[in-house]
């Protein structure tokens, strides 16, 4: 069996999610940052995760017609490309008769309600007098979209069905959950996409061959077989610095998977706080401490002393964060 070390795995991740070396401006990469989709349920943190990964980055970004938002895993608003919408919608989709039912009963109501029209969640919510965080289960039919700018409540429209098989659908999400978070194992898969577990194994079974059973400093996991290079090249060189918004895809880990990235506990409940993240703070490769916002000052907490060019790249990526609505130039403020 492959034994990949801590190393390798943390390098093929930031390889893979563009964390080394940004990506050329472009639609292309924009599909590729939001491969495994990126969370947003923080006002604009998909937006930060694109800055992370995607040069050129700008305010409006996120509001690019190659991508769309929508309910995602655990019902949080998610950028993804909208050419991917059946994958993060479909590959949810339950098997059960009656979650199933209820989803396409929604669906089907918003649509009928909605037309090409737009409308905000709690106005449909009292048209069809459903409580409004109910439209939610309505999303894995690929048929709902939002658009949410985190200042008021998301706006629904209802798009026509993707053309895609739920089950295909299912298998091209967990290939995309190995690629990104791999080496990984169904349950993980399971936790992240919200599915149920058997439905995960049943994913990872279907995937069969494509699949290469590998061994971790966690644990035993799987990747897809197509990245076994990958995760044998020698590591590349590392970007100086990275400010990572609240819930991104980089650390959007559970279990013992947080150990691999962060040895120590006590600041394992630093990064993963039991209500609203913080952002992540990546120096050379490795989270080196915590990052929050308010306005223009990005407040700063290290791990441990960084060196004056450390501290002089995360003064400049933050100097750098497109972020809409901020006058002034953002300064860090060390602490």
């Amino acid at each position: 069996m492959l034994a990949l070390t801590r190393t390798q795995i943390l390098a093929f991740r930031r390889h893979v999610g563009a964390l080394d070396e940004r990506l050329p401006s472009g639609r292309r990469s924009l599909r590729q940052a939001a491969w495994a989709g990126l969370k947003d349920s923080m006002p604009r943190a998909a937006l930060l995760s694109i800055h992370a990964r995607v040069a050129g980055t700008q305010p409006s970004t996120w509001e690019d017609p190659s991508l769309v938002q929508l309910w995602g895993p655990h019902h949080h608003a998610y950028v993804v490309a909208a050419r991917d919408l059946g994958v993060f919608s479909l590959g949810r989709l339950p098997d059960e008769t009656k979650s199933r039912q209820l989803a396409e009963d929604l669906a089907e109501r918003l649509r009928a309600h909605l037309g090409e029209g737009t409308i905000t969640y709690g106005e449909a919510g009292g048209v069809l007098g459903e409580p409004p965080n109910r439209l939610r289960y309505a999303a894995p039919t690929g048929t709902v979209v939002i658009r949410w700018d985190g200042a008021r409540q998301p706006t629904i429209r209802s798009v026509p069905p993707p053309d895609l098989d739920p089950r295909e659908a299912r298998l091209e999400l967990a290939r995309r959950f190995l690629h990104t978070f791999g080496p990984t194992t169904p349950e993980a898969f399971a936790e992240w996409s919200a599915i149920p577990v058997r439905r995960a194994h049943a994913a990872f079974d279907a995937l069969g061959r494509s699949l290469t059973p590998v061994r971790t400093p966690i644990g035993d996991a799987r990747i897809l077989s197509r990245d076994e290079p990958t995760f044998r090249n020698p590591p590349g060189a590392r970007a100086p610095a990275r400010l990572l918004p609240s819930g991104d895809t980089f650390f959007l880990l559970q279990g013992a998977d947080r150990e691999l990235l962060v040895a120590d506990p006590d600041r394992r409940r630093e990064l993963w706080t039991p209500r609203v993240w913080p952002g992540a703070l990546l120096v050379e490769g490795e989270v080196v401490g915590v990052w929050r916002r308010a306005r223009a000052t990005v407040a700063v907490q290290t791990w441990r002393r960084l060196s004056r060019a450390a501290r002089g790249a995360v003064e400049a990526e933050a100097a750098s964060l497109p972020l809409p609505g901020v006058e002034g130039q953002i300064v860090v403020r060390w602490d």
